[in-house]
C-alpha cells in the first residue's frame, strides 16, 4: 500500500509568515509548484500560500450588496468579511495572504485518501506533518507519478 511517506517530497520548499509576497510568487513560478507550506521558527505548519491566494490578491474589493430599509442603506454582507478581504488584497507578507491552519495529512495517509482529499477539496498541495512539524509535502504531480510506475 502506497502512503504519503512513499511519495512525498521530504525536504520541501517553505516560507515564513514574514516572507514578502513577491518572493513567494517567484518561488511558486520558478519551481513550478502550486503551493508552499508556511512554517514558524520551530518548523511547525502555520499556513500554506498557493497560487490561488496570490491571484486572489489581484481582484477588486467586493462591494457589499445594499438594500433600503426605512430610508437607510443596510449592508447584506458583514463588515468583518470585507475587512478581511481588504487585508488579503493589500498583503505585503505571506502571513497576511496565506490560508491559515491548512488541511494536512500524516505520513501513513494512503494514496487513495490523498487522491480523495485532493479531488473533493480541489487541493493541489498537501503538507505532511508529524505532530505540528512539517516533514514533507505531497502534490498532485506526486500522486500522478504513481500511475506511471504501474505501467
Amino acid at each position: 500500500m502506497i502512503t504519503a511517506q512513499d511519495i512525498m517530497t521530504a525536504d520541501p520548499i517553505v516560507v515564513s509568515p514574514n516572507t514578502e509576497i513577491p518572493e513567494a510568487a517567484r518561488l511558486l513560478l520558478e519551481k513550478n509548484i502550486n503551493g508552499i507550506p508556511v512554517v514558524n521558527d520551530q518548523n511547525e505548519l502555520v499556513g500554506i500560500i498557493c497560487q490561488s491566494d496570490l491571484v486572489a490578491m489581484q481582484r477588486k474589493i467586493p462591494l457589499p450588496s445594499l438594500f433600503t430599509l426605512l430610508d437607510s442603506l443596510v449592508p447584506l454582507s458583514s463588515i468583518s468579511r470585507i475587512e478581511k478581504e481588504i487585508k488579503k488584497i493589500a498583503a505585503a507578507r505571506v502571513g497576511e495572504a496565506m490560508t491559515r491552519d491548512p488541511e494536512f495529512v500524516a505520513r501513513d495517509t494512503t494514496l487513495e485518501e490523498l487522491a480523495e482529499i485532493m479531488v473533493k477539496k480541489k487541493y493541489h498541495t498537501l503538507p505532511v506533518v508529524e505532530g505540528r512539524k512539517l516533514v514533507g509535502v505531497v502534490g498532485k504531480a506526486d500522486v500522478l507519478k504513481t500511475l506511471m510506475k504501474h505501467e
